[in-house]
């Protein structure tokens, strides 16, 4: 069991969870990361605004994960190809990003 202190998105708390301490430090920076994704590819102001759309985002990776195992699991998706399908995601946003800089 850890106890993980999250500070982020205007609000600050302490949980326990399953896990160690690493681990929920790891899964809290994934998150800011993703919620930091989610602040400069779109207009929102809030954090609750930006909390939603950055737990969208990550239900989305959840969901295309499943989609992508059961499909390699049936023989109908190549591995290399869903690794390739990852990297032009990862790929779009990062120029999404860099566009709405210039902007």
């Amino acid at each position: 069991m850890g106890k993980l202190h999250i500070n982020t998105l205007g609000t600050s708390f302490t949980i326990q969870a399953n896990g160690d301490d690493e681990y929920l430090q790891k899964l809290l920076s994934y998150y800011n990361r993703v919620a930091e994704d989610a602040q400069k590819i779109t207009s929102l102001k809030t954090p609750l605004q930006t909390a939603i759309l950055a737990g969208i985002m990550l239900c989305d990776e959840v969901y295309k994960e499943k989609q992508n195992k059961i499909a390699m699991e049936a023989g109908n998706l190549d591995p290399d190809v869903i690794l390739q399908s990852n990297d032009i995601e990862r790929h779009t946003l990062d120029m999404i990003e860099k566009i709405s800089k210039v902007l």
